[in-house]
């Protein structure tokens, strides 16, 4: 699979994003969300976090840390995904 870099700049023109008014926007392609979704749709809410102390390898937590903002986040999701696979 192709990794997809984030890093650069931006080729969106913001400045003209940040003028468009809602009037200005076409929509045409997305559809209208009526009553019957928003019956059976689910309101999934995240896990409450607990706050604690983990002791990790320095190398762990430089490396998590140099990937950028997020990595408690990102840390969580391999924990999680590690709990799954291991349910039994």
């Amino acid at each position: 699979m192709k990794k997809i870099s984030t890093k650069g700049r931006s080729k969106t023109n913001w400045t003209r994003v940040d003028s468009l008014s809602d009037r200005d926007i076409d929509y045409s392609d997305i559809p209208e969300l009526d009553k019957n979704f928003f019956k059976s749709a689910t309101l999934i809410l995240p896990e409450p976090k607990t706050t604690v102390t983990i002791r990790l390898d320095q190398r762990v937590l430089e490396w998590f840390k140099a990937k950028g903002p997020g990595y408690q986040t990102r840390i969580n999701a391999l924990l999680r995904a590690y709990m799954e696979a291991h349910k039994g």
